[in-house]
């Protein structure tokens, strides 16, 4: 998303770009696991011609959640291991967002049955109490950096508040909550609730998507239903969803034309029921009417807000 970085360009490492394995793009009738196949190619492409240089890939696995709550299969995942074990490749997944039960297992890569080189967490790791972030990666990579201290060898890298007690005493006992009230197993049934309470929304005539992973759920409108032409992004159609649910004592924040569901693990069932009303009425007055929009001649469109 340029928004994210064009305003930090001149200070940002180049990078190679692969497509999305977003499966909102799928063909009709292709399903989730083959569509992921198929652009796996772009990846597989990418490291054969470039694995000399690459010092590693990075994905936000299973959900895209900036991007748009973007979606797709595990196999995904599992082929990209495979290939950066073959091209001796760095894996690193960004699971910040996704980890610690998001998308139903405790982090993102067990549905793939597979390890990452680095795996990042934070957020979900305090229960969102106080900022903390972790980076776990192998032993073989601990000991490239491990050695005698007269080599002044070590991974120099840290700051001011690393270790902070009282960040580390909500992390644990966010764990322990984790562990004996069997977190995971609860959302089961909880991500179901969402499943069905939003179901009713998959013939909205502006709908064009209720995609689901675990316990995070979006809405996507558009403008035609058949062709998925999306609403132009100037009319801030998720907008009016928000502010609607803010006169119901709601609060669902959109990314563009989706609205979203990625509640607390304490949401009850009877409070899903209550969302899922707020944001079809939200969706209904959203779509309802045209909007004209007058935006300056000199506005760069890469600059918007995600609402």
């Amino acid at each position: 998303v340029p928004l994210f970085t064009e305003t930090y360009k001149a200070l940002l490492l180049d990078t190679l770009k692969v497509p999305s394995p977003d499966c909102y793009l799928r063909p009709e009738g292709v399903s989730w696991e083959d569509h992921s196949r198929t652009m796996f190619a772009a990846m597989e492409q990418t490291l054969a011609e470039h694995h000399a240089s690459i010092a590693a890939v990075i994905v936000e696995p299973l959900i895209q959640g900036a991007g748009g709550m973007r979606m797709y299969h595990p196999v995904y995942l599992k082929l990209l291991r495979e290939a950066c074990d073959r091209y001796e490749v760095h894996l690193i997944h960004d699971e910040i967002a996704v980890g610690f039960g998001r998308t139903g297992t405790m982090f993102a890569c067990e549905q793939a049955g597979i390890r990452p080189d680095f795996l990042c967490l934070s957020k979900a790791l305090t229960g969102g109490y106080l900022p903390l972030a972790a980076c776990l990666t192998t032993d073989e990579v601990y000991g490239a950096f491990y050695d005698d201290y007269s080599t002044l060898r070590a991974f120099l890298h840290s700051h001011s508040y690393t270790g902070n007690p009282l960040a580390c005493a909500a992390a644990l006992a966010t764990l322990d909550i984790f562990e004996q009230d069997n977190v995971i197993e609860a959302n089961k049934a909880l991500s179901q609730r969402m499943a069905s309470a939003s179901a009713h929304l998959v013939d909205h005539p502006h709908v064009a998507e209720v995609r689901q992973t675990g316990m995070a759920l979006a809405i996507e409108m558009v403008q035609d239903k058949a062709s998925k032409t999306a609403y132009p992004w100037q009319e801030r159609r998720g907008m009016k969803v928000f502010e609607h649910a803010l006169t119901r004592g709601a609060l669902l924040r959109p990314l563009g034309s989706v609205v979203y569901f990625l509640p607390p693990y304490v949401i009850t069932p009877e409070q899903i029921d209550f969302l899922a009303e707020v944001a079809s009425e939200g969706i209904d007055i959203a779509t309802r009417d045209s909007v004209s929009v007058a935006v300056p001649a000199n506005f760069h469109p890469d600059f918007r807000d995600p609402g």
